[in-house]
């Protein structure tokens, strides 16, 4: 006859029970064997040790109410969790764990199939999407980033280069009476490896044989060498994804800081190359809107807007895998610690607080409204509405709208 013993067994296999501290896994084992949890309330509860511990915040123990009834007890813990959660997130006295000072990593360079030029990964029907067409040029990005999604699709601190691209690139047709947007940073950063394997190289020459292409480079990196040292075509936009110094320090591990990134991109667009700054994620925690003003007014003081040829703004999202495989890593981030709503099909911030953030980061830059294009990244169509005034019918619309305004920035024409 089976024994609750046997049943505990079999519920913590395939959970995180044997990533948890001893005490917490003794713990959870002796309130289990009193209280007889059942297979679907064990792995809860797993996952919240987990969650807790990531966060830095009270332990499972230092939360578990007493009583002797399974339902109240799982009750209330829940919704002592759920407390935990919705509270506003503050890293005042949150502190880092297995951080590496630097990454290790190993390289390889080997054939793909295919090219790797395709649309935007997070593309969407459900949100409105610029058609973006991205170009895998390296896999995987020795950065460290909590929230990044990289770690999903690619394994980790393995960096792959395509030993064809060069030679791919060369030999890639496209239509000369259209204006195309491409992306370099989807699978990886896009500067952060500079031009290994001659990647920036065939790229500068993509561009340049290419006028009708507005190719993208966006980057958490101040490795500009290249772009310093060589003429870079009109077409190239060199874009940055920037955060306050709260969230780069304990989030977004091994980049650049906030200052070397913005000194980095005044020094590209001293060059003439038009730059552009992606706030995504924009993340809530204790005083947040007040930090990411200080960062937008930087910006408006360090750049002028013909420089300038975009800033967006997009906030956490996540897919059950990216939650899982950040539950698996032995660290700390409280990126997952947010009230997780629906968000078409995956979740990300209730309705309210993502309008809040959208419109505060919109409205503090006023002053470079009609001179720099703006947009949203990955939300649906109604949010446009609402944080910025005004909304594109399709995503045809948003991209036709976005090439116009990049191709009058960098001084071309515009092909439809």
């Amino acid at each position: 006859m089976n024994t609750y013993t046997d049943k505990f067994n079999t519920a913590i296999q395939n959970t995180l029970f044997a990533k948890l501290p001893l005490d917490e896994q003794e713990f959870i084992a002796s309130k289990a064997h009193q209280l007889h949890f059942s297979h679907q309330e064990l792995k809860q509860i797993i996952d919240m040790a987990k969650d807790l511990g990531m966060w830095n915040e009270k332990s499972i123990q230092e939360i578990f109410p007493e009583h002797t009834q399974k339902k109240v007890v799982f009750s209330r813990l829940r919704d002592a969790y759920e407390a935990i959660r919705n509270a506003p997130n503050s890293y005042e006295n949150f502190t880092l764990k297995n951080i590496p000072a630097e990454q290790k990593y190993t390289f390889k360079t080997e054939p793909k199939d295919g090219f790797g030029l395709g649309l935007c990964p997070v593309a969407s029907e459900k949100t409105r999407c610029c058609n973006l067409l991205t170009l895998d040029a390296v896999e995987s990005c020795g950065f460290d980033c909590s929230y990044c999604s990289i770690q999903s699709f690619y394994k980790q601190n393995t960096i792959t280069f395509d030993s064809g691209f060069v030679e791919k690139l060369k030999n890639l047709k496209l239509e000369q009476n259209k204006t195309y947007h491409i992306g370099t940073g989807q699978s990886s950063d896009s500067l952060m490896w500079g031009n290994k394997e001659g990647i920036l190289d065939a790229l500068f020459d993509f561009a340049r044989n290419n006028p009708n292409v507005i190719l993208e480079f966006k980057t958490k990196s101040d490795n500009v060498k290249y772009f310093l040292e060589n003429e870079v075509p009109k077409n190239i936009l060199c874009t940055w994804s920037l955060n306050t110094d709260t969230i780069i320090k304990n989030e977004e591990h091994l980049t650049a800081s906030l200052e070397k990134r913005i000194y980095a991109a005044r020094k590209v667009a001293d060059k003439g190359v038009r730059v552009g700054f992606h706030f995504h994620p924009i993340v809530e925690y204790k005083n947040y809107l007040d930090e990411y003003k200080e960062v937008y007014e930087k910006l408006m003081r360090t750049f002028q807007t013909h420089e300038v040829a975009l800033v967006s703004f997009g906030t956490l999202t996540f897919i059950k895998p990216v939650i899982k495989q950040l539950r698996e890593r032995e660290f700390r981030s409280k990126i997952t610690q947010i009230p997780h709503a629906d968000a078409s099909g995956k979740t990300s911030y209730p309705h309210a607080t993502k309008l809040e953030m959208f419109q505060h980061a919109y409205e503090s830059f006023k002053p470079w409204h009609t001179k720099v294009f703006f947009y949203l990244c990955m939300e649906e169509h109604g949010m446009w509405k609402e944080a910025f005034g005004y909304q594109y019918s399709t995503n045809n619309d948003f991209e036709h709208a976005m090439l116009e305004a990049y191709c009058q920035k960098i001084g071309t024409s515009y092909l439809l």
